[in-house]
Protein backbone atom coordinates (compact mmCIF):
# COMPACT_ATOMS: atom_id res chain seq x y z
CA UNK A 1 0.00 0.00 0.00
CA UNK A 2 1.19 3.18 -0.74
CA UNK A 3 0.74 6.82 0.51
CA UNK A 4 -1.61 8.96 -1.99
CA UNK A 5 -1.09 11.95 -0.13
CA UNK A 6 1.21 15.14 -1.40
CA UNK A 7 4.56 15.24 0.57
CA UNK A 8 4.35 17.96 3.06
CA UNK A 9 6.13 21.17 2.23
CA UNK A 10 8.97 21.67 5.92
CA UNK A 11 9.95 25.13 6.46
CA UNK A 12 13.18 25.32 7.77
CA UNK A 13 15.29 28.32 9.93
CA UNK A 14 19.23 27.72 9.79
CA UNK A 15 21.37 29.95 11.95
CA UNK A 16 24.91 30.59 11.67
CA UNK A 17 26.12 31.91 15.01
CA UNK A 18 30.08 33.76 14.37
CA UNK A 19 31.30 36.61 15.13
CA UNK A 20 34.02 36.03 12.69
CA UNK A 21 32.15 34.62 10.06
CA UNK A 22 29.50 37.36 10.43
CA UNK A 23 31.35 39.96 9.76
CA UNK A 24 33.32 38.35 6.60
CA UNK A 25 36.59 37.42 8.12
CA UNK A 26 36.15 33.83 6.60
CA UNK A 27 33.53 31.89 4.58
CA UNK A 28 30.55 30.61 6.42
CA UNK A 29 30.58 26.85 6.49
CA UNK A 30 27.51 26.02 8.82
CA UNK A 31 24.88 27.21 6.46
CA UNK A 32 25.86 25.50 3.52
CA UNK A 33 26.64 22.44 5.70
CA UNK A 34 22.95 21.58 7.06
CA UNK A 35 21.37 22.99 4.31
CA UNK A 36 23.36 20.05 2.15
CA UNK A 37 22.75 17.26 4.96
CA UNK A 38 19.24 18.36 4.94
CA UNK A 39 18.74 18.46 1.14
CA UNK A 40 19.91 14.61 1.14
CA UNK A 41 18.28 13.46 4.02
CA UNK A 42 14.94 14.47 3.47
CA UNK A 43 12.09 13.71 0.89
CA UNK A 44 9.81 16.76 1.87
CA UNK A 45 9.92 19.95 -0.32
CA UNK A 46 12.62 22.32 1.45
CA UNK A 47 12.56 26.24 2.28
CA UNK A 48 15.30 27.67 4.17
CA UNK A 49 15.47 30.80 5.78
CA UNK A 50 19.26 31.24 6.47
CA UNK A 51 20.71 33.63 8.63
CA UNK A 52 24.28 34.49 9.54
CA UNK A 53 24.70 36.63 12.61
CA UNK A 54 26.93 37.70 15.48
CA UNK A 55 27.34 35.33 18.87
CA UNK A 56 25.34 38.31 20.47
CA UNK A 57 22.51 36.68 22.94
CA UNK A 58 19.72 39.62 22.03
CA UNK A 59 19.97 39.01 18.52
CA UNK A 60 20.20 35.23 18.53
CA UNK A 61 17.15 34.87 20.80
CA UNK A 62 15.57 38.30 18.21
CA UNK A 63 16.31 35.94 15.38
CA UNK A 64 14.68 32.48 16.76
CA UNK A 65 11.19 34.61 17.50
CA UNK A 66 11.49 35.70 14.07
CA UNK A 67 12.32 32.29 12.78
CA UNK A 68 9.11 30.29 14.47
CA UNK A 69 6.80 33.24 15.25
CA UNK A 70 6.78 35.38 12.22
CA UNK A 71 8.82 33.06 9.07
CA UNK A 72 6.40 29.81 10.65
CA UNK A 73 9.38 27.30 10.41
CA UNK A 74 8.85 23.93 11.60
CA UNK A 75 12.38 23.54 12.27
CA UNK A 76 15.18 25.73 13.32
CA UNK A 77 18.98 24.61 13.52
CA UNK A 78 21.38 26.55 14.89
CA UNK A 79 25.35 25.98 14.74
CA UNK A 80 28.38 27.23 16.71
CA UNK A 81 28.28 28.93 20.08
CA UNK A 82 27.25 26.18 22.35
CA UNK A 83 31.26 25.83 24.40
CA UNK A 84 32.69 27.09 27.31
CA UNK A 85 33.72 30.13 25.83
CA UNK A 86 32.48 33.99 26.89
CA UNK A 87 31.42 35.28 23.85
CA UNK A 88 29.43 31.13 23.27
CA UNK A 89 25.79 32.26 24.18
CA UNK A 90 24.40 30.43 22.07
CA UNK A 91 21.94 28.04 24.94
CA UNK A 92 21.20 31.44 26.68
CA UNK A 93 19.58 32.56 24.04
CA UNK A 94 17.59 29.59 22.85
CA UNK A 95 16.73 28.64 26.15
CA UNK A 96 15.67 32.50 26.72
CA UNK A 97 12.85 31.63 23.39
CA UNK A 98 11.72 28.32 24.76
CA UNK A 99 8.31 27.48 25.94
CA UNK A 100 9.63 23.91 27.05
CA UNK A 101 12.80 22.31 26.57
CA UNK A 102 13.64 19.31 25.56
CA UNK A 103 17.01 17.90 27.40
CA UNK A 104 17.45 14.62 25.10
CA UNK A 105 18.90 15.80 22.22
CA UNK A 106 21.75 17.97 24.48
CA UNK A 107 22.47 14.38 25.81
CA UNK A 108 22.47 12.65 23.03
CA UNK A 109 24.57 14.91 20.72
CA UNK A 110 27.05 14.88 23.65
CA UNK A 111 27.25 11.03 23.75
CA UNK A 112 27.91 11.20 19.96
CA UNK A 113 31.02 13.65 19.96
CA UNK A 114 32.59 11.87 23.00
CA UNK A 115 33.02 8.99 20.10
CA UNK A 116 35.29 11.69 18.19
CA UNK A 117 36.52 14.24 20.69
CA UNK A 118 37.08 14.39 24.34
CA UNK A 119 35.97 17.83 24.21
CA UNK A 120 32.41 17.04 23.58
CA UNK A 121 31.98 17.41 27.51
CA UNK A 122 32.54 20.90 27.02
CA UNK A 123 29.49 21.57 24.73
CA UNK A 124 26.50 22.89 26.04
CA UNK A 125 23.94 22.41 23.56
CA UNK A 126 20.26 22.59 23.89
CA UNK A 127 17.34 21.76 22.12
CA UNK A 128 14.03 23.58 23.00
CA UNK A 129 10.25 24.03 21.39
CA UNK A 130 8.87 27.28 20.79
CA UNK A 131 5.11 27.07 20.06
CA UNK A 132 5.10 24.26 17.28
CA UNK A 133 8.62 24.73 16.24
CA UNK A 134 11.59 22.52 17.40
CA UNK A 135 14.45 24.52 18.37
CA UNK A 136 18.31 22.51 18.13
CA UNK A 137 21.92 23.88 18.55
CA UNK A 138 24.36 21.74 17.10
CA UNK A 139 27.98 21.68 16.62
CA UNK A 140 30.14 24.18 14.58
CA UNK A 141 32.19 22.09 12.69
CA UNK A 142 30.42 20.65 8.80
CA UNK A 143 31.82 17.10 10.19
CA UNK A 144 30.36 16.98 13.57
CA UNK A 145 27.07 18.82 12.22
CA UNK A 146 27.08 15.95 10.25
CA UNK A 147 27.90 13.36 12.61
CA UNK A 148 25.18 14.75 15.09
CA UNK A 149 22.91 14.25 12.83
CA UNK A 150 22.88 11.15 11.26
CA UNK A 151 25.17 9.43 13.38
CA UNK A 152 27.73 6.75 13.54
CA UNK A 153 28.03 2.27 14.10
CA UNK A 154 28.68 3.64 18.07
CA UNK A 155 25.39 6.14 18.36
CA UNK A 156 22.11 7.07 16.67
CA UNK A 157 22.34 10.35 15.68
CA UNK A 158 19.33 13.14 17.00
CA UNK A 159 17.64 13.50 13.31
CA UNK A 160 15.90 10.01 13.61
CA UNK A 161 13.82 11.86 16.41
CA UNK A 162 13.30 14.51 15.02
CA UNK A 163 10.16 14.07 12.53
CA UNK A 164 8.20 12.22 15.42
CA UNK A 165 8.81 15.40 17.75
CA UNK A 166 7.63 17.57 14.93
CA UNK A 167 4.57 15.52 14.46
CA UNK A 168 4.19 15.22 18.59
CA UNK A 169 3.98 19.38 18.48
CA UNK A 170 1.53 19.70 15.43
CA UNK A 171 4.09 20.15 12.61
CA UNK A 172 4.63 18.82 8.81
CA UNK A 173 4.93 15.24 8.33
CA UNK A 174 8.77 14.81 7.85
CA UNK A 175 9.81 11.97 5.62
CA UNK A 176 13.01 10.84 5.15
CA UNK A 177 15.54 9.10 3.14
CA UNK A 178 16.87 5.79 4.75
CA UNK A 179 20.31 5.59 3.40
CA UNK A 180 20.76 9.15 4.89
CA UNK A 181 18.89 8.62 8.27
CA UNK A 182 15.81 6.68 9.14
CA UNK A 183 13.08 8.42 11.06
CA UNK A 184 11.77 7.02 14.17
CA UNK A 185 8.12 6.38 14.91
CA UNK A 186 6.01 4.33 16.69
CA UNK A 187 4.03 2.06 14.65
CA UNK A 188 0.60 4.03 15.62
CA UNK A 189 2.43 7.37 13.99
CA UNK A 190 3.69 5.99 10.75
CA UNK A 191 2.10 6.42 6.75
CA UNK A 192 1.40 3.74 4.62
CA UNK A 193 5.04 3.55 2.39
CA UNK A 194 6.07 5.97 -0.18
CA UNK A 195 6.50 4.68 -3.75
CA UNK A 196 9.38 5.85 -5.58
Amino acid sequence: MTDPRPVEPVRIGIVSISDRASTGVYADQGVPALQDWLSRALINPLHFEPRLIPDERETIARTLRELVDDARCDLVLTTGGTGPAPRDVTPEATLDVADREMPGFGEQMRQISLHFVPTAILSRQVAVIRGRSLIINLPGQPKAIAETLGGHPAAKGIFAAVPYCIDLIGGPYLETRDEVCAAFRPKSAQRPARQG
